[in-house]
């Protein structure tokens, strides 16, 4: 029987993560479902079901990005976690704009990752602790420099080094010092975290 706070929702083709997120999501004593796909998920007919859904951005048949836009039109408001692979920084900022709640970029934390579930099945609460999140990105991103800004605007969008330095009219090794600069002013330990931050914060937007 779920509990008040609802059932996590995991969909992956990967049935040794499917086990291993199951089994961590277990250990936390939080109630699991899992499906090996998107379609074997909206058949379950989760609508009348409270919790939120942990899955892969990339899957075979329906990808992640689908399924978020097929809850939307089904108007099934479940918070929906993504993860990412490395290097899948567009698709992450996409799933971001399409609706979802989190994104994740694997190999990933279990604390971060049980934080993720605990805020996305508190939705209220983890609006409030967002919210706080957001006002301390907010003022991280007040003390970049125009350029800074520029150089994160360009990883956000997915774009690389070089590409950005062309857009820029810059060298790729500066693109790189404000990079550095970038994770230092905005404590980021990873590209996707400061990408994250970027896209919680509403203030960057990919192009």
């Amino acid at each position: 029987m779920p509990s008040e706070k609802g059932i996590v929702h995991i969909i992956d083709d990967d049935e040794a993560l499917r086990e291993s997120l199951s089994f961590l999501l277990r250990t936390a004593r939080l109630d699991v479902r899992s499906y090996p796909s998107a379609v074997e998920f909206l058949d379950a007919r989760p609508e009348s079901i409270l919790g939120c859904v942990i899955t892969d951005v990339r899957m075979p048949g329906m990808s992640g990005i689908e399924l978020l836009r097929r809850l939307q039109e089904l108007k099934i408001g479940l918070p929906v976690i993504v993860i990412t692979g490395h290097g899948d920084v567009p698709l992450a900022v996409e799933a971001m704009k399409v609706g979802a709640f989190d994104f994740l970029e694997k190999p990933f934390d279990d604390d971060v990752l049980l934080a993720s579930v605990r805020s996305a099945l508190t939705r209220r609460d983890g609006e409030t602790r967002r919210q706080a999140e957001r006002a301390d990105i907010e003022s991280k991103l007040a003390a970049l420099s125009n350029r800074e800004r520029d150089v994160l605007n360009g990883l956000v969008a997915g774009r690389a080094n070089k590409q950005i330095a062309h857009d820029l009219g810059i060298s790729p090794r500066t693109v790189e010092i404000y990079r550095a600069n970038l994770m230092n002013k905005m404590q980021a330990g990873s590209l996707s975290e400061l990408v994250r931050m970027a896209l919680v914060s509403g203030v960057v937007k990919s192009e």
